[in-house]
């Protein structure tokens, strides 16, 4: 139950505000049939506009809540989302540094300057060494270089040393025998290195022979080398220059020692090392030793 102040006060029931209702109605029903509009009261909104107050408070409301968010659309609503503290920093690429170049390194000279006349002057070699060979046949040789040319001396005079004790040399026949000795030492014979010119003198003189700027000759008590021959080769010869300058050495020598001019034995055969291989080989294979590998003396017929 209620008390008389709660009464006052508690809200009407159902059935008060019916029986109100049908009391209303009953007193409008007669009074002329019209039925008149009741005005709204005053201070009191309809219902009407009680709604749109709603709606647009609502509106404002959302608009607000929308431009607080950061203009989030429905599908990202929620907890806002946490910014990333991590920053991504793209790497400095390091600057390839480009390879200094290698200095070229600036190439021994070999080839010999060929003067076709020098001085006419020579210079015999400071070298020596011991006695190669078993043969009784001695014979003692310096070596002189012409002046003003590319060549050491003494290392021309060692190269032809080396040469004359080889195995396949003059020194197998087991007659002849050499010995390099030096400036100013008792000697046999002389093996010169000279230009074209002064080779061609010096055999003019020794053995009346024009060997026409291109060829060796051997001499009285020597042995004449044409430098040109000495640092060109032969274009007959196709082995490596080495061995045309021992070609050179044991063909002269071979006069020397009292041996003739030869010619090919037959096509495909070494030709002999007294044969002037120079002047074209007819069929044999160039060859610069006396002497094969089996240790035979390579031989032909007397060159006419």
């Amino acid at each position: 139950m209620y008390s008389a102040r709660e009464r006052e006060s508690a809200p009407p029931t159902s059935s008060a505000v019916a029986s109100v209702r049908v009391g209303r109605q009953h007193r409008s029903s007669h009074r002329g049939g019209r039925r008149r509009r009741s005005a709204p009261r005053r201070g009191r909104p309809g219902r009407r506009g009680y709604l749109v107050g709603v709606l647009v408070a609502a509106g404002l409301l959302g608009a607000t809540v929308f431009f607080l968010d950061g203009g989030r659309s429905g599908a990202s609503s929620g907890a806002p989302r946490p910014r990333s503290t991590v920053v991504t920093r793209t790497p400095t690429p390091t600057p390839t540094r480009s390879p200094k170049p290698t200095p070229t390194p600036t190439p021994t000279p070999t080839e010999i300057d060929v003067p076709s006349r020098g001085t006419g002057t020579f210079v015999t070699a400071r070298a020596g060494g011991e006695k190669v060979g078993h043969g009784s046949h001695l014979l003692r040789y310096v070596v002189e270089v012409e002046t003003g040319l590319d060549i050491q001396p003494a290392q021309a005079a060692n190269e032809i040393a080396d040469i004359l004790a080889a195995p396949r040399g003059w020194t197998h026949n087991g007659v002849s025998s050499f010995q390099l000795v030096s400036a100013g030492e008792p000697y046999d014979l002389k093996v010169k290195i000279a230009t074209p010119g002064t080779a061609d003198a010096l055999c003019w003189e020794g053995i009346h022979q024009d060997t026409e700027g291109e060829y060796n000759c051997e001499i009285p008590n020597g042995v004449v080398v044409n430098l040109k021959r000495w640092v060109k080769g032969s274009p007959t010869f196709g082995g490596p220059i080495s061995d045309y300058r021992a070609l050179i050495i044991n063909h002269e020598i071979g006069h020397a020692l009292g041996h003739p001019h030869m010619a090919c034995a037959g096509p495909g055969q070494l030709a002999p090392v007294m044969m002037q291989q120079i002047k074209g080989l007819h069929g044999c294979i160039a060859n610069a030793w006396p002497y094969d590998k089996s240790g035979h003396f390579v031989s032909g017929p007397h060159a006419r």
